[in-house]
């Protein structure tokens, strides 16, 4: 048996839902991966992509082709998310990235880019419809991580809204689909989106904070 055939098994069934080996184990180091970046630890960019490599799997098998495009988008902004952190690392004082608030134009940027590159993804889906069954979630959840993690590569606040937006539609989304390690998982990371966006908030507002132990 491969590793991806165990990975797509069941690993145990639990009131009427079927959990996936791939399902539960990319989603708790996605929960992890989304802890550290809460700390402005640069190792959440290795569990960012270690998660999104396990989890292509689990997308592939609910045949949600927009999970599986967003998850090979978290692997390629992960690299890159880790360069930036890395390079920024280098002007902080405790070690960790700087955070701040997005400039206005920065947030038309992003709020114009997740409009767009839903309306383009959500009509490819419509027009080709074995690529997902759910085209508009689909679309409005594989935009909507981009931005968030392109946000969060730069260390923006906005990061963190842009994740509780992905959460509204995610949940429900894969409850759906049968992923229901997946939905469960989202509902956690609410909390850690409101506790994390909480600290980025106030580190952004106080510079002297900046220096002090993360």
């Amino acid at each position: 048996m491969s590793a991806l055939t165990w990975l797509n098994g069941e690993a145990f069934s639990a009131f009427g839902q079927h959990i996936m080996w791939s399902d539960m184990i990319g989603n708790t180091i996605g929960l992890a991966a989304l802890a550290l970046g809460w700390r402005r630890s640069i190792w959440t960019w290795p569990a960012q992509f270690l998660s999104g490599l396990i989890l292509v799997g689990a997308y592939a098998s609910a045949q949600l082709s927009g999970g599986v495009g967003k998850q090979l988008l978290v692997i390629a902004v992960a690299l890159w998310g880790w360069r930036q952190w890395h390079r920024g690392s280098r002007q902080a004082q405790d070690g960790s990235i700087a955070v701040r608030f997005a400039s206005w134009k920065e947030r038309g940027l992003l709020l114009a880019g997740a409009v767009l590159g839903t309306l383009a993804v959500g009509g490819l889906f419509t027009l080709y419809p074995s690529l997902s069954w759910s085209p508009w979630a689909d679309a409005y959840i594989f935009v909507g991580t981009l931005v968030a993690m392109v946000a969060q590569a730069r260390g923006l606040v906005e990061f963190w809204f842009a994740w509780l937006l992905v959460d509204l539609v995610g949940v429900p989304l894969a409850f759906s689909s049968g992923l229901a390690f997946s939905g469960l998982v989202y509902v956690i990371y609410f909390a850690l989106v409101m506790w994390g966006m909480r600290d980025w908030w106030l580190r952004s507002r106080t510079p002297a904070l900046e220096g002090a132990p993360a």
